[in-house]
């Protein structure tokens, strides 16, 4: 099950943290594995999006360039790699693409309005294209991480490790693997009948 032997992978932001994972598992599944463009291989049977910024401030505060930077990373380049990848898909007659969304892009998040927009948008666009391109074999989902434990997390300290835990009714951040699993399936054969879909890893903090 979940076997990618003979297709191609094009992950971006693989350099470390969940990318690194996702990387890790869809190669040990089979798939030949790249890390920045598609020049690298050709044609791409599987995208995933999952390079992304923060540049957290409140509204009042935050500048123009704040703003943009995280849409044109989080957003702007998912569409351009998506447009770029499905020319090769449809030709091939299948393939995959999975976008690594945000919990906060469905409850938002104060502070967070750039990175809340630009992954809400991920959504929106991966329910889009999957109407468009599911005729030819292609499907289109989005991942929806809660709290992963990542470098960045690990510089949290006790009392906000706590509080956010609150809000966690598993009890604790998720993993790496964890996200990386439910990328592998969604870019396995197997899920050939999943496509607009968001599947949330959360831990049940938020159940949509």
């Amino acid at each position: 099950m979940f076997d990618l032997t003979g297709k191609s992978a094009l992950i971006t932001g693989a350099s470390g943290g969940i990318g690194a994972e996702i990387a890790r598992v869809l190669h040990g599944a089979g798939a030949t594995v790249a890390l920045r463009g598609v020049e690298a291989m050709g044609a791409v049977d599987i995208l995933v999006n999952n390079a992304g910024i923060t540049r957290d401030g409140l509204v009042m505060r935050m500048s123009d360039d704040d703003w943009q930077a995280v849409i044109d990373v989080n957003l702007t380049a998912t569409f351009r790699l998506c447009r770029a990848a499905i020319r090769g898909m449809m030709k091939a007659r299948w393939g995959r693409i999975v976008n690594i969304s945000s919990v906060v892009g469905t409850t938002g998040n104060a502070g967070q309005v750039n990175y809340a927009a630009s992954k809400a948008g991920m959504v929106g666009l991966s329910k889009s294209l999957a109407a468009e391109v599911a005729s030819r074999g292609i499907t289109v989902n989005a991942v929806a991480p809660g709290f992963i434990e990542t470098a960045m997390t690990d510089k949290l300290n006790e009392a906000q490790r706590a509080a956010i835990l609150t809000a966690v009714p598993a009890g604790r951040m998720g993993k790496a693997d964890e996200i990386a699993a439910a990328v592998l399936y969604l870019a396995s054969p197997e899920a050939a009948y999943v496509t607009g879909a968001t599947l949330h890893v959360n831990g049940g903090m938020a159940m949509v």
